[in-house]
């Protein structure tokens, strides 16, 4: 995975034999904080699951572009006034979603592969080219 805005890369395995690694899990921290800020927000790595599963089941070696991780609440605040897409109870607010994309697939390829899951929440946004995936209860929305 790489930051779209921060320029930054994450390679890493982050889960052996049912256990997840401490220091992978600092930084995919690190990785996902909101970059406008720097503030930090634990990420719940079932998201991380999500997005791993997601990536496995698109058969692609290109990482994700991260859009955007965790959001402080100045951030959504800001956002929000200058979108009506974005939430005003985010799940990005509690380190648990991602804004993805992939040069080598589509929006609506991605969004099929992380609803294939079964878990979380899954948003098309194809006019912005990017997939949203959390790990709230299961949902989908967009086109």
């Amino acid at each position: 995975m790489y930051s779209a805005r921060t320029g930054e890369k994450l390679d890493m395995i982050y889960w052996i034999e049912g256990e997840y690694i401490a220091d992978a899990v600092r930084e995919v921290t690190y990785f996902m904080r909101d970059w406008r800020n720097n503030q930090l927000k634990n990420i719940d790595m079932r998201t991380m699951d999500i997005m791993a599963a997601s990536h496995n089941l698109l058969n692609v070696t290109e990482p994700y572009m991260l859009i955007s991780g965790y959001r402080s609440p100045e951030t959504n605040a800001m956002l929000r006034a200058r979108s009506s897409g974005v939430a005003k109870n985010s799940r990005h607010l509690r380190g648990e979603a991602a804004d993805l994309r992939l040069q080598s697939r589509s929006v609506s390829q991605m969004a099929r592969a992380a609803v294939s899951c079964h878990a979380g929440g899954v948003g098309r946004y194809t006019s912005s080219d990017f997939v949203h995936m959390d790990c709230g209860p299961v949902r989908s929305w967009g086109s």
